[in-house]
C-alpha cells in the first residue's frame, strides 16, 4: 500500500479505503472509545508475517466502512501515546516504527491515524506483545490476527538464530549406527560425477562425513556428534522417527483429481526413507515428464534443459528449505498439467525478495550444502532465477509461490501449460464467443490464467501480468461488472472464477469432483454456457438486486433475500446477489431468517449447504 504522504490527492484514496474491505495486510479500527488495546496483537501479527497498515479512525456498521468522527485532539493523543507505549517492554518487545512511519490525514471533517506496519527480518523474530513470547506472539491470515502456537514460536526462535543453523544441532544419543551405509555409499558416487576433481573424494569415509558436516564438534562445548541435517540426509527412518515425528516426504502422481493417485513414493517401509533417497527417487520421475529435445553441445547430446534444470532446483529447495518440526508433511505433486512442490515452513524472505532472487537465506545451511555438492540448492541465490529461466524458455506460465498458514507451509506451483494453450483459447470462445477475441491482452492472460487454473487472486496476478496492485484491482472490478469473471471472499483474500463456471461452491479449495457436482446442483450447461447463469436464476435484475445499493433496512434485505432464493442457493451467491460479505450473510443474516428460509442439509456448517424461500416448498 502506498503512503498517503504519497498521494497529491487523499479524497479518491480515502474514498476508495472506505469502500475496500479488510485484508491480511490492512486493519480498521474505531478508536472512538480510546487507543484499542487490539492494537498490538495486530501490531506483532503484521510484524511477523507480511506488514501492513493499521487505520485508527474508521467503523465497521451492516458490514460497511464509515468514518468515526475521530477529532484532530483525539489522534494527537493516539499517536503520543503510541511511541510511548512501543518503546515500553511490558507493551511490546520491539519498537519497530519511526516518526514517518505514523500519519495523521482529515477527510470530510474526521481525522484518521495511519501505521505502517513492517514486515520484520527472521533475527527480529518473534515480535510479540507483553512479556511472555508464548501468549504474546501473533501472525496475519485472511481471517484476520491469531495467536501462534509455542511450535510456532519456538520455530521463529530457531530461524532468527543466525549464528548456529537449524539442522547444525548435535543429537544426543545417536550415531553413524543411526545411518544408511548404502546411502552413504550412493551419495559419495554422485558427489564424485558433480565433483571430479575435488580434494575431499581422497578422502576416508569418516573424514568425508565430517566434512559434509553429517558429524561435527561444537567448538563452543566441545561436544561432537551427529548432526540434525546428518540424520535427515543419510539416517534410518526409524532413527528420523525417533527424533522428528511428523517427517513424512511424499510424493503422489495424480492423472485424475477424482481418482487415487497413481504412483506414490512416500515411507512405506520398502526404501531407505531419508532425504537423499526420497530426491534420488523422485527427481528422475519428475524430470520424465518434460520435454527432451535433442541437443548437441561439444559433439556430445544434452538430454538436461533449462527445465530440468529448474525441476531439480524446485525439489531441492522443497528439501531443504522445509521446517521439519511443523507438524505437517513434505508433499510434492504431478498433475496433469502442473507440479506442486509444497513444504512445511515460514517463508524467511518475503514473496518480492523471492522473485527478485540474487538473496538466498537458508534454514537448513548444513543440508543445503549437500545437494550443493550434488549441483542442487544455489547458495548464491540464483536458484529461484533458474526456476524461472526453464520455464520460461518452454513459455509456460510463470512459477507461482504462496505461502499459507495453519499449518504453515510453503506451496510452488510449476504449471506445464501456456497461458494462452490452444484448449484454452477455445474453451474460452466456447464459453464467450467473440468477446473473448476483442479483449486487451492483460484481461484476455486473466481469463486464460482463472480458466486453467479455476480460481485466481490479485497477488496471483502481479506475478503474471506487468501491472501494478491497483490497477489489477481495477481491470477484475470491470471484468466482474462485465461477467467476465466473478469473485468470492474479500480483501486480500477475494478469489475470481470465470463466470458461471463455479456457481454453487461452498468451498474453493474442493476437488474438481466436486466442482463437477456444485456446477450440477446449479444446473450449470457448460455446452451453452453463454448462456450460463440464466439457468441457475443468478441474474440479479430478475431478482430485483439493484447490486449499487449499499444500504438495506432489516426489511428490505429479508425481502430481497426471499425474492432471490425461489431456488436452492449458496450463502455466497446471496451474498454476491445483495453486495455483501459472505461471513455477514451466512452467520449473522440468515440465521434469523429461518421462520421465512429452510436449509437444504440439517447439519450445522455443512460444507455444500444451500438456502431457500420456504414459501416455494409449499407451493411445490
Amino acid at each position: 500500500m502506498k503512503r498517503i504522504y504519497e498521494y497529491e490527492d487523499l479524497q479518491p484514496f480515502l474514498e476508495q479505503l472506505l469502500n475496500d474491505k479488510e485484508s491480511s495486510d490492512l486493519e480498521f479500527k474505531s478508536a472512538k472509545g480510546g487507543f484499542p488495546h487490539s492494537f498490538w496483537e495486530t501490531y506483532s501479527s503484521f510484524a511477523n508475517t507480511d506488514g501492513g497498515a493499521i487505520i485508527f479512525g474508521i467503523k465497521e456498521k451492516d458490514d460497511q466502512f464509515y468514518p468515526d468522527g475521530l477529532t484532530e485532539e483525539q489522534v494527537k493523543k493516539y499517536e503520543k501515546d503510541f511511541f510511548s507505549d512501543m518503546h515500553n517492554k511490558t507493551v511490546v518487545n520491539i519498537a519497530l516504527l519511526k516518526e514517518n512511519d505514523v500519519q495523521i490525514a482529515k477527510f470530510d471533517g474526521a481525522y484518521f491515524l495511519f501505521f505502517y506496519i513492517p514486515r520484520v527480518d527472521r533475527s527480529l523474530r518473534p515480535v510479540y506483545c507483553g512479556l511472555d513470547p508464548y501468549t504474546g506472539t501473533y501472525r496475519r491470515d485472511l481471517d484476520g490476527d491469531y495467536h501462534c502456537s509455542r511450535e510456532e514460536v519456538n520455530s521463529m526462535f530457531a530461524d532468527a538464530n543466525l549464528a548456529s543453523p537449524v539442522d547444525g544441532r548435535i543429537l544426543k544419543n545417536f550415531s553413524k549406527e543411526d545411518l544408511d551405509a548404502d546411502s552413504i555409499k550412493q551419495y559419495r558416487r554422485r558427489f564424485e560425477q558433480w565433483n571430479p576433481d575435488h580434494v575431499w573424494n581422497a578422502l576416508p569415509e569418516d573424514k568425508f562425513l565430517e566434512k559434509l558436516n553429517v558429524f561435527r564438534k561444537d567448538r563452543k562445548t566441545g561436544e561432537y556428534g551427529l548432526t540434525y541435517a546428518g540424520l535427515l540426509m543419510f539416517g534410518t527412518y526409524s532413527a528420523i522417527m525417533d527424533e522428528i515425528p511428523n517427517f513424512f516426504p511424499d510424493y503422489q502422481e495424480i492423472q485424475d483429481p477424482k481418482d487415487r493417485w497413481v504412483n506414490r513414493i512416500c515411507p512405506d517401509g520398502n526404501w531407505k526413507s531419508n532425504l537423499f533417497q526420497f530426491y534420488s527417487r523422485v527427481l528422475p520421475v519428475l524430470q520424465n515428464f518434460l520435454p527432451k529435445p535433442f541437443q548437441l553441445e561439444g559433439n556430445q547430446r544434452r538430454t538436461e534443459t533449462p527445465a530440468h534444470v529448474a525441476v531439480r532446483e524446485a525439489l531441492a529447495n522443497a528439501l531443504v528449505h522445509a521446517d521439519y518440526t511443523e507438524n505437517a508433511s513434505l508433499n510434492i505433486y504431478k498433475y496433469p498439467n502442473k507440479m506442486v512442490f509444497s513444504n512445511p515452513g515460514i517463508m524467511l524472505i518475503s514473496i518480492k525478495q523471492y522473485y527478485q532472487g540474487g538473496e538466498s537465506i537458508c534454514r537448513n545451511k548444513y543440508l543445503q550444502t549437500m545437494f550443493t555438492f550434488l549441483g542442487s540448492a544455489e547458495k548464491a541465490g540464483s536458484g529461484v532465477d533458474k526456476i524461472i529461466r526453464g520455464w520460461e524458455e518452454l513459455n509456460w506460465k510463470r512459477p507461482f509461490l504462496e505461502e499459507k498458514k495453519r499449518p504453515n507451509k510453503i506451496v510452488l506451483t510449476l504449471s506445464m501449460e501456456s497461458l494462452l494453450d490452444e484448449s484454452v483459447k477455445e474453451g474460452l470462445s466456447k464459453l464467450f464467443g467473440e468477446k473473448i477475441a476483442d479483449l486487451p491482452k492483460e484481461q484476455l492472460l486473466t481469463m486464460a490464467l482463472a480458466y486453467s487454473e479455476e480460481e485466481i487472486t490479485n497477488e496471483r496476478l502481479q506475478y503474471a501480468l506487468n501491472m501494478h496492485k491497483a490497477d489489477i484491482t481495477t481491470m477484475l472490478a470491470k471484468m466482474c461488472t462485465a461477467h467476465l469473471l466473478e469473485s468470492s471472499g474479500h480483501g486480500r483474500g477475494t478469489k475470481y472464477h470465470v463466470y458461471g463456471l463455479n456457481v454453487g461452491l461452498q468451498d474453493v479449495n474442493v476437488g474438481l469432483q466436486d466442482a463437477n457436482v456444485g456446477l450440477q446442483d446449479a444446473n450449470v450447461d457448460l455446452q451453452s454456457a453463454n448462456v450460463g447463469l440464466q439457468d441457475a436464476n443468478v441474474e440479479l435484475q430478475s431478482a430485483n438486486v439493484g447490486l449499487l445499493k449499499k444500504r438495506y433496512s432489516k426489511e428490505e434485505m429479508r425481502k430481497l433475500i426471499v425474492e432471490y432464493c425461489n431456488d436452492w442457493r449458496t450463502a455466497e451467491e446471496i451474498a454476491f446477489a445483495v453486495n455483501k460479505k459472505v461471513r455477514y450473510i451466512r452467520d449473522k443474516v440468515l440465521p434469523q431468517m429461518g421462520d421465512i428460509i429452510e436449509k437444504l442439509y440439517d447439519v450445522p456448517h455443512h460444507p455444500r449447504q444451500k438456502y431457500r424461500a420456504k414459501q416455494m416448498k409449499e407451493s411445490a
